[in-house]
């Protein structure tokens, strides 16, 4: 198995298999449809309140958020089913949205030590048409399209993934973030703060995303 720490006990889903042969896995119907809606809704409720960032240093202009109560509820709501994928016991570090809009892009990037084990989740589009997400594994780039409530779960320290402009209106992206409890990033439990949905102890929480290490053309050939 790759990675260290205690692996935790078996599994009957295929999608470890998959997760340990590629480093993600596509996980469907992740979210029930009213709590997609829930969030869909909460997003852009936080949106028309003027109670997101302005955009951070990925993808400038666009609405975030950085360690909301309810979506860092969903770092633990959510904990059991990944670490059935992955086979680990996972600590929370943070959660994180995007509104996105049209034209957006996200560089080809790998995480921080705080994403070891990183998901992103679609809560809503307009239109329904899919925005492709790249991951690059051992076998090269795949592009995943995600539905509202499906969800993709990455090694987001190890791989490199990105967007290419996006062609639709906007649509809302959960990122919830995980370390190996038994591995060497253990110590990001929480991403620096006392506990979780405490959004004002981390200094320059709004910049949380932009620790991420671009991947340039260059850059990648001496990784």
């Amino acid at each position: 198995m790759n990675g260290t720490g205690a692996a935790i006990a078996p599994s009957l889903s295929p999608g470890r298999e998959i997760f340990e042969r590629r480093g993600f896995v596509l996980v469907p119907a992740l979210l029930e449809p009213p709590l997609t809606a829930f969030f869909w809704s909460y997003i852009h409720t936080k949106f028309v309140s003027r109670l997101l960032a302005p955009g951070d240093a990925q993808v400038a202009n666009t609405p975030s958020d950085y360690g909301d109560p309810a979506t860092d509820g969903l770092l633990e709501y959510l904990r059991p089913r990944f670490e059935d994928l992955c086979g680990r016991h996972l600590l929370p570090t943070y959660s994180y949205f995007r509104l996105y809009k049209h034209s957006d892009a996200l560089a080809r990037h790998k995480d921080r030590p705080a994403c070891e084990f990183s998901v992103s989740l679609n809560v809503g589009q307009v239109p329904a048409e899919p925005w492709a997400l790249f991951i690059e594994g051992e076998d090269g780039a795949c592009d995943l399209r995600l539905s509202p409530g499906d969800a993709v779960l990455y090694r987001g320290l190890a791989l490199a993934h990105w967007r290419t402009p996006f062609e639709g209106q906007r649509l809302a992206q959960i990122f919830l973030h995980y370390v190996d409890r038994d591995g060497p990033h253990a110590g990001e439990k929480y991403d620096g703060r006392k506990s979780l949905m405490r959004r004002g102890q981390r200094p320059e929480a709004d910049k949380a995303q932009s620790g991420n290490r671009v991947i340039t053309p260059d850059a990648a050939t001496r990784e």
